[in-house]
């Protein structure tokens, strides 16, 4: 089955839910107003000169004080300066950024159950898109087992098992120290079991730098593989935007270990740095799947490139 994750986490628009879907967006634009700031000074059509040098190179500057990051940002001015200036500075961008993060993903739910690895360093928050995520998955009819793979972070299990029980969802856990593919194996065996609909594996997020942890990471991804035919169904890598194009390396090196299939965006409310979603799929080509909105359970939204496109540049 091939889902996107708007179907997946009932958030498809419908004329009932517009008062809702203009308050996100509200909430997102709020998210992206440092950013947007970065490049308020070259977006106003009046004072922008297609025929001088020297707007171009601001706009290239305010795009790289944003995190758009130097290949994005390269690319969308040579959009836009195809177009000719035959439409506005302001419009020509938020089209060519829609533009640059492609189709919205599908899902690959194929399994029973179907089985969602995360991975990222810690601080990024994926504890809490995890429980975020399964009471989402919950909400919307998916019956959910959780599996606390980070066995070397003190009170991680702890952290996790909270998130599950708010979150209406099964959880396994083991003892600090167990071997992380082994808690893996089992919570995909207990899913089986248990006849649940997705099981999300948690993993340790020690330095990305680390070989050991990255080496582990496949491990896992083996272990699952070998249980569960097509598993891990989707591999999420939990990014803080605040950390900007640092976390576009570490989405590089974790793509390299775990094959990501999409990007959570989180802490996007406290960031000047969002530009650095379009570095990711621009430079990565992985499609930014979910973003953190804020603090609240509810605050994880599929991820809306139009919207975003908008709440950055024109707000």
């Amino acid at each position: 089955m091939s889902v996107s994750w708007a179907e997946l986490l009932g958030d498809e628009p419908t004329a009932a839910d517009e008062p809702e879907r203009v308050g996100v967006f509200a909430r997102l634009r709020d998210s992206l107003a440092k950013s947007r700031r970065a490049l308020a000074a070259e977006l106003q059509a009046a004072a922008f000169d297609p025929g001088d040098a020297e707007a171009w190179e601001r706009l290239e500057e305010a795009l790289i004080r944003a995190d758009v990051g130097v290949p994005a940002t390269a690319e969308l001015v040579r959009r836009i300066e195809a177009r000719g200036g035959a439409s506005s500075l302001e419009d020509a961008l938020v089209e060519e950024v829609r533009g640059l993060f492609g189709e919205p993903p599908r899902l690959r739910l194929d399994g029973k159950p179907s089985v969602i690895l995360v991975v990222g360093v810690n601080g990024t928050g994926k504890t809490t898109t995890i429980g975020k995520l399964a009471l989402k998955l919950n909400q919307h009819g998916r019956s959910v087992l959780v599996g606390a793979a980070d066995t070397f972070r003190a009170a991680a299990e702890e952290q996790l098992e909270e998130w599950a029980r708010r979150a209406g969802a099964d959880f396994v856990g083991s003892p600090r120290g167990a071997d992380p593919a082994a808690v893996a194996f089992d919570a995909v065996e207990a899913g089986r079991a248990r006849g649940k609909d997705v099981v999300i594996v948690d993993t340790a997020g020690r330095l990305h730098t680390q070989a050991n942890l990255m080496a582990e990471l496949a491990k896992i991804r083996r272990v699952i593989a070998g249980r569960c035919e097509g598993a891990p169904h989707e591999t999420l890598l939990v990014i803080d935007a605040t950390t900007g194009q640092n976390g576009l390396q570490q989405a590089r090196l974790f793509a390299d270990a775990v094959e990501v299939s999409g990007v959570v965006l989180t802490k996007l409310d406290g960031s000047a740095r969002g530009g650095v979603a379009i570095a990711i799929a621009y430079e990565l080509g992985l499609p930014v799947t979910l973003v953190g909105l804020g603090e609240g359970i509810d605050d994880l939204r599929p991820f809306d490139a139009g919207d975003f496109a908008r709440a950055l540049v024109a707000g």
